[in-house]
């Protein structure tokens, strides 16, 4: 999944595509390349939950990594996980940019010396209101964002949330169900609780998954799918500073 191109991205992907995806969008790769991707990039996909990892002496020529939600817990133990730490904690010595996701959020601050575990108020499905902190302008991926909002609309899916960042880094954002929505370390580093990629027929089918597998209970979901439909996602913002972070602008 390689194309010539200037700039160079990886998505390091902790989730097995669904079959919904799959068939919808051709995968959750492409459901990142299409909300962060611009014409004549290189965007290569490592399926971390499988093993795969980029070589190391391949790192230095990516321009940024993205990490993926998963239904796995990030601080959990598996091999593949402890890899993805290791991964992390080098390309942060490196000062190469790193977005997480979700799951990629979490486990993007466990690397480097954070705190994560079950959120203390329980599952955060639906579109959430995150509250921006007061000041951010010593963050130069920001200055892209016009009319930069007190607060933003995002898609959640979490039961899990960071409950300490690590030391170097800043909280840029927080909820009302949540207190570390964004987080970020100088301006290599970005982590973001909530879905910008997702689009609400993803969350849709999700939620149906999750009550099929016992993971929710059904009035939980039914009751979620029924707030999805009185508020829209300020997918145009995230995805600006999403890209705007990644592109260095």
């Amino acid at each position: 999944m390689k194309a010539s191109s200037q700039k160079r991205y990886a998505l390091l992907l902790a989730a097995k595509d669904s079959d919904y995806v799959k068939k919808i969008y051709g995968g959750y790769f492409h459901v990142f390349v299409n909300s962060f991707g611009d014409d004549g990039e290189t965007w290569d996909l490592y399926r971390v939950i499988d093993g795969e990892f980029p070589d190391m002496e391949e790192l230095d020529s990516y321009d940024g990594f993205v990490i993926s939600g998963s239904p796995h817990d990030a601080y959990g133990n598996e091999l593949w996980i402890l890899r993805l730490c290791f991964l992390l904690q080098t390309l942060d010595a490196m000062q190469k940019r790193v977005l997480g996701i979700c799951f990629g959020h979490q486990v993007l601050c466990r690397a480097l010396g954070g705190q994560v575990g079950k959120a203390y108020e329980g599952w955060d499905i639906g579109v959430r209101k995150v509250i921006m902190v007061e000041d951010l302008s010593q963050y130069k991926f920001l200055e892209g964002v016009d009319e930069f909002p007190r607060s933003a609309s995002i898609i959640e899916c979490h039961q899990d949330e960071v409950w300490e960042v690590p030391l170097e880094a800043e909280v840029l954002a927080f909820s009302e169900k949540t207190g570390v929505e964004m987080f970020a370390i100088r301006d290599h580093v970005l982590g973001i609780q909530g879905h910008p990629e997702y689009t609400k027929d993803i969350l849709h089918n999700l939620i149906d998954r999750l009550a099929n597998m016992s993971s929710i209970d059904r009035a939980f979901a039914d009751d979620a799918e029924r707030r999805l439909e009185e508020v829209e996602p300020d997918r145009r913002f995230w995805t600006k500073l999403c890209k705007g972070f990644l592109k260095g602008r």
